[in-house]
């Protein structure tokens, strides 16, 4: 019987993926790597400094002004490939590699995702694991396909006495709170 660990998605299968691993005895996360090569672009070279100098200057900002630095400043998605399944009082955390700030200048802009255990094989997208960052350096930067990028930390969660969670399916993907009988 399986308790819990990563598979493979279907549209990733005879792609070369690999299931993350941990890269020493007692390292604690498992090494996602990106399922396919991304440029990040530089959060500087994005059109939102126009919206900053603005601001700086003491201009108000209108409707628009809000809507496009908003559409500029959107995470970039790595996609991994793999889902995670676990028992349903456990969780997957995202977080970043401690490198990937020093060499790489890359956030993630949540701090940490969350994955929950209904995540998996959601109808959506398969319950793909993704990882959204922020290029806060100067240049953009080019990820390649199998370079690692955050790491999978599976943990246990605690309920409160009083726990009563609403007895919904997820249906919706990443980032979606959107259950079943929900419009």
């Amino acid at each position: 019987m399986k308790t819990r660990g990563f598979e493979i998605c279907t549209k990733y299968e005879n792609q070369g993926i690999k299931l993350p691993q941990r890269q020493t005895l007692a390292s604690a996360g498992y090494d996602l790597e990106a399922a396919e090569d991304v440029v990040i672009p530089s959060i500087w070279c994005l059109n939102f400094v126009r919206i900053f100098r603005l601001i700086r200057n003491g201009h108000e900002l209108n409707e628009q002004d809000f809507e496009f630095a908003e559409k500029c400043l959107k995470p970039t998605m790595i996609h991994t490939g793999i889902k995670a399944y676990m028992p349903e009082d456990e969780m997957l955390i995202i977080a970043n590699r401690s490198s990937n700030t020093v060499k790489r200048f890359l956030n993630l802009p949540n701090g940490i995702g969350v994955v929950d255990s209904d995540y998996y094989n959601n109808p959506n997208n398969e319950g793909e694991l993704m990882v959204q960052v922020l290029n806060y350096g100067v240049r953009p930067l080019h990820i390649h396909k199998g370079d690692r990028i955050a790491q999978g930390i599976f943990m246990k969660y605690l309920k409160t006495d009083n726990d009563q969670p609403v007895k919904r399916e997820r249906i919706g993907g990443f980032g979606s709170t959107m259950l079943k009988g929900e419009n």
